[in-house]
């Protein structure tokens, strides 16, 4: 069943479509970032990682001189544009090799004031990007942001957290115990 598989139509035809995602996916790679829609924006990030991963695994392949060339044709075929498609194998490639994924961002954008769309801003991600990682506790982020730690008690099995000689305990919230 292809339930919940359908792309992005953008209102437009395949061929259109196809054009349209090229283009967009060459100038994101030329730029590194770009401001369009966040329809599409949203229809460009799985192609441009897609093509992305492409040039990851040409840069990954063991000097074999046919397969790198393989993946750079199968990207040119994508995207259509080849100095767009060497600048992504020659120079950003090798900032994406140790990252598993995820190599774009979209940031939403006030709607445009003649038609009032929603717009976006994609862009690559820097290599060192780590963002912004799973929440945790409020307490356990203040403590730790201070420089303390945690610590358990044996007694009750109430937790508190230690910071610059001060305890905060769970029970008294945001008080101070001396």
């Amino acid at each position: 069943m292809r339930h919940g598989k359908h792309p992005y139509k953008l209102g437009v035809k395949k061929e259109h479509r196809q054009s349209l995602l090229a283009s967009l996916a060459a100038a994101l790679f030329r730029h590194g970032s770009i401001r369009t829609t966040l329809a599409k924006a949203k229809a460009l990030r799985p192609f441009a990682e897609k093509n992305i991963t492409l040039a990851c695994k040409a840069l990954r392949a063991d000097d074999k001189a046919e397969v790198k060339l393989h993946y750079r044709r199968m990207a040119v075929a994508n995207v259509r544009d080849h100095a767009a498609v060497k600048m992504l194998f020659d120079s950003r490639a090798e900032s994406f090799l140790s990252r598993p994924g995820g190599y774009t961002r979209i940031y939403k954008l006030m709607s445009r004031k003649g038609d009032a769309s929603k717009m976006a801003i994609i862009e690559m991600v820097a290599a060192d990007d780590r963002g912004y990682g799973k929440k945790r506790h409020r307490q356990k982020q203040h403590a730790q942001h201070l420089g303390g730690k945690n610590v358990e008690t044996a007694e009750c099995g109430a937790k508190e957290v230690e910071v610059a000689g001060v305890n905060l305990s769970d029970n008294v919230a945001g008080e101070q115990n001396s």
